[in-house]
């Protein structure tokens, strides 16, 4: 046929080109907030492990909606957000061609678990990284670094790592490090804002709060090598289609004697870089602390987050963590960044205040039906060991 009967939209969206799996396991922070020198100085993102999903039920307050005024049942995902350890500031100069590293400022003491990231093989290394640096220390010539940091630079970001061991359920002993940009306040005050956080711990509550709107950075799920039909959902051709029915019946015309890159092709699917922005915090739970249970004034069982034998694949969550609505990419215990809002947030959306009347901690085996063992004992009565 030389012409389509029929006009349809394309399938698959070529925004995403190329999907190729991505070059790195943890997001990356393409892009930083707009600075605004009138605020004092503050962090602009953090890392946390996902831990898994559960659902809550709250009231809505929209007037005009028809959900207004009524209970509505929500997907949330549990993010696990240990403190973070500032080690170390970077200077950047702006240059016609973008940013331009001046230098680094490392702290006095690091840790092993971030010595790791520094070594290929930690057991027969001789373990020594930052013995000679930290002799500046001594001498007094760090000064001289954070002087030369305030006087030549126009962005200042901190380096930090994640406490990794705080995680048991990751069974890794290598921390994960990442630059953080310092936003508000004169360079001056950046510098003086990492250096006083150096080798001290940054928790999650100290750059988000709860029913702001962040961006989640992540790596996908990955699924391997697939066909057409699941990578671009191409529809099936018909049962007699002669040598298969998932594939595409026709990838192009006579000449141009090519393939267009518009067609769909088999090929990797899943475990690509993806930033999902807008996504609202229902809760930040802080360790040893009444917002760490999934009590709320409607529901004053007295339960932990975790769910009945706990998350699938992840295990407890006995860290700081954040709720956020709705689904984030990637499998349980992997690494997610979250990014505040690159613009500001008007929407009624983000505006709104969450008021959680019940969340669920039933198990996430199979149909969870009890929310906490004793409910469960009460109900089932002795069980035969």
């Amino acid at each position: 046929m030389s012409h389509r009967k029929f006009e349809h939209p394309r399938l698959g969206h070529l925004g995403f080109l190329p999907k190729k799996r991505s070059q790195r396991a943890r997001g990356k922070c393409k892009k930083f907030p707009r600075d605004d020198v009138t605020k004092p100085p503050h962090l602009t993102a953090f890392l946390g492990f996902k831990a898994g999903m559960t659902h809550i039920v709250r009231d809505v307050d929209k007037p005009g909606s028809k959900l207004h005024k009524k209970e509505t049942l929500e997907a949330v995902t549990i993010v696990e957000t240990p403190a973070m350890i500032v080690i170390g500031a970077v200077g950047y100069v702006k240059t016609p061609q973008g940013l331009r590293a001046m230098n680094t400022v490392w702290a006095e003491h690091l840790n092993d678990e971030i010595k790791r990231r520094f070594y290929k093989n930690w057991f027969k290394s001789k373990k020594k990284a930052f013995t000679k640096y930290a002799k500046k220390y001594q001498n007094g010539s760090i000064e001289q670094d954070l002087d030369a940091l305030k006087k030549n630079c126009d962005v200042i970001r901190v380096i930090a790592h994640t406490q990794v061991r705080k995680v048991k359920n990751l069974k890794q002993k290598k921390a994960h490090m990442m630059e953080i940009q310092v936003n508000g306040g004169s360079v001056a005050d950046k510098v003086d804002f990492c250096y006083k956080y150096f080798e001290k711990a940054i928790p999650v509550d100290a750059v988000f709060t709860k029913d702001e709107m962040i961006d989640c950075i992540s790596v996908t799920k990955g699924k391997g090598f697939e066909g057409v039909i699941t990578r671009w959902g191409v529809t099936r051709l018909p049962r007699k289609s002669h040598r298969g029915l998932r594939k595409v019946a026709c990838i192009g015309s006579w000449h141009p004697a090519r393939v267009g890159y518009t067609v769909a092709r088999p090929g990797q699917h899943g475990y690509h870089h993806r930033t999902e922005i807008n996504k609202k915090i229902y809760r930040v739970g802080k360790a040893d602390d009444a917002s760490h249970r999934a009590t709320t004034e409607h529901d004053a069982t007295e339960k932990a987050i975790t769910p009945m034998g706990g998350f699938p694949h992840y295990g407890i969550v006995k860290n700081d963590y954040l709720m956020i609505k709705g689904g984030i990419g990637g499998p349980r215990k992997r690494l997610i960044t979250l990014r505040r809002s690159l613009f500001k947030q008007t929407r009624r959306v983000a505006t709104e205040e969450i008021a959680i009347k019940f969340i669920d901690t039933s198990s996430k085996f199979g149909h969870g039906r009890f929310q906490t063992p004793e409910e469960k004992a009460k109900t089932m009565g002795r069980v035969k060991a």
